[in-house]
């Protein structure tokens, strides 16, 4: 059980998070008694949030890649366990805190440093859910078109987009609740989907599929290190979110055990399947002869689709498209309030929303900001991994220990507190963070540019990798030759 090692900090606005009511609780401490969540949730969002193309797609690229069914399932599989192993521990801190991820960090970068998690959060998060709204507006949009037999789908695909972003708007701002029960309904109505979807793909489908031979890092070697890296930085990146969910559960009535058996299974099982059948169709595609790798496997699965299956492909696209992105704008709104304090959860969802919807409009018709997404989801996790890695050896080393009243200092615009540090900001987590960050973009590779260690492991993208190993390193060895206060540590014993 998580111990009670500081006095809760002044109780927070009464509110119900209940389906059909609007949360108003945002980055403010929630009180025990006010925590109605369980563990159980976690995976639910895991799982329902993952039944959609933003997610299946992962499972695409190994195949794109170059590689054979089973080396690609491989390296779903492996990059899926390692992920969710980085998933997992951070779930801890929300119950101790009562907030968000990117707050509760303010223990470790300062309550003015903390800033760094709520803008790494709230920009993925964006991206994300323009991509969400992106490849569930073109599924959508694909599959009206073959039912209808409508030449032209560009005016589906604008429709699409807007009844997706009402939608996310809609659920985002209600809140917790009913993001959980959005997710609940996808796991047996979405996944129904992707289980007849395995029949349905079956007949092209080869388990002895070779794959191209034409790997797209010049080696099977290299491009399965790739592959599992891919689908390991995806699931990890779901650790600056994991506090929005667990801050709704009481630490007094879950343990610890509990929290990160949840996470790890919901990044294994619960992002990893979805990955799987994107594994799964792509062989089926690849091996009739019906999938390209230039990035087009929705087109490609709708055109590969018989016209009866089609109507589940549409409910992918609209149902499960929304729940994904609504997991994205809700962090997105919690951020941005944390960001700019005046802003209440709604208000700030609701500016969310809107940039969301703003950015998918606009790559619709610009080629340049679709790629520009694209290359700064690969980028950020150079930026996000070492933040995780700190985080998660920062509370292990205070023992769980949070004074959550001090975390709150930056929102009520005050100063002072244990986490005050240097005017606001942690100089030691700042540093690291920035050196380790600064070391994985030279191991990067992507479509703007290819750093000098990429270019000497083939071109492969090892930035993240290099970025969380440093920061591993760095941080112990930072934090020993220069001592945080003794009142950080908590009590003795």
């Amino acid at each position: 059980m998580v111990p009670d090692l500081a006095a809760e900090p002044p109780r927070a606005k009464s509110f119900e998070d209940r389906i059909g009511r609007i949360e108003r609780c945002g980055i403010e401490h929630i009180p025990e008694s006010e925590r109605k969540s369980a563990p159980r949730n976690l995976f639910m969002i895991l799982f329902g949030g993952s039944l959609t193309f933003s997610v299946i797609i992962i499972g695409w690229f190994p195949i794109a890649f170059g590689l054979g069914f089973w080396p690609a399932a491989a390296a779903v599989v492996a990059g899926s366990a390692a992920g969710a192993a980085m998933l997992a521990p951070m779930g801890l801190m929300g119950p101790r805190t009562g907030t968000n991820n990117p707050v509760s960090s303010g223990a470790f970068f300062g309550v003015a440093g903390r800033i760094v998690g709520s803008l790494l959060e709230a920009t993925a998060s964006l991206a994300f859910a323009a991509l969400s709204i992106w490849t569930g507006g073109d599924a959508l949009a694909g599959a009206l078109a073959a039912f209808f037999d409508i030449e032209d789908a560009t005016v589906p695909r604008l429709a699409a987009y807007a009844v997706l972003s009402v939608i996310v708007t809609l659920v985002s701002v209600l809140g917790h609740a009913n993001m959980v029960a959005a997710q609940r309904f996808m796991i047996p109505t979405a996944g129904l989907c992707l289980l007849v979807g395995i029949f349905v793909y079956a007949p092209g489908f080869d388990a002895s599929y070779p794959g191209t031979g034409e790997y797209a890092f010049g080696s099977a070697a290299a491009t399965w290190v790739v592959s599992a890296l891919l689908c390991a930085s995806t699931v990890a990146s779901y650790g600056a979110y994991a506090g929005d969910w667990t801050r709704h559960i009481s630490g007094r009535l879950h343990t610890d055990g509990s929290i990160m058996r949840a996470l790890l299974l919901g990044g294994l099982f619960g992002m990893g399947g979805p990955f799987m059948w994107g594994t799964f169709t792509a062989a089926a595609l690849f091996g009739s002869g019906k999938g390209g790798a230039d990035g087009s496997y929705v087109l490609d699965l709708v055109e590969a689709t018989p016209i009866w299956f089609v109507p589940a492909l549409i409910y992918l696209g609209l149902a499960s498209g929304t729940a994904q992105a609504v997991i994205n704008t809700y962090g997105t709104g919690l951020d941005t309030s944390a960001i700019i304090p005046r802003l209440s959860r709604v208000q700030a969802t609701l500016v969310a929303c809107g940039l969301a919807a703003v950015l998918v409009y606009v790559g619709q018709f610009s080629a340049a900001v679709a790629d520009t997404v694209s290359v700064f989801l690969q980028l950020l996790a150079c930026f996000s991994i070492p933040w995780i890695v700190i985080v998660a050896i920062g509370h292990r080393r205070r023992r769980g220990f949070y004074d959550p009243d001090a975390l709150q200092v930056f929102n009520r615009g005050e100063r002072g507190g244990i986490y005050w540090f240097r005017h606001g900001f942690n100089v030691t987590g700042m540093a690291v963070w920035g050196l380790a960050t600064c070391g994985g973009l030279l191991f990067a590779s992507n479509a703007w540019y290819v750093g000098p260690g990429a270019a000497l492991a083939g071109d492969a993208d090892l930035g993240f990798l290099v970025a969380g190993s440093a920061a591993a390193v760095l941080y112990p060895l930072a934090v020993r030759l220069f001592p945080e206060p003794p009142e950080v540590l908590g009590p003795p014993g």
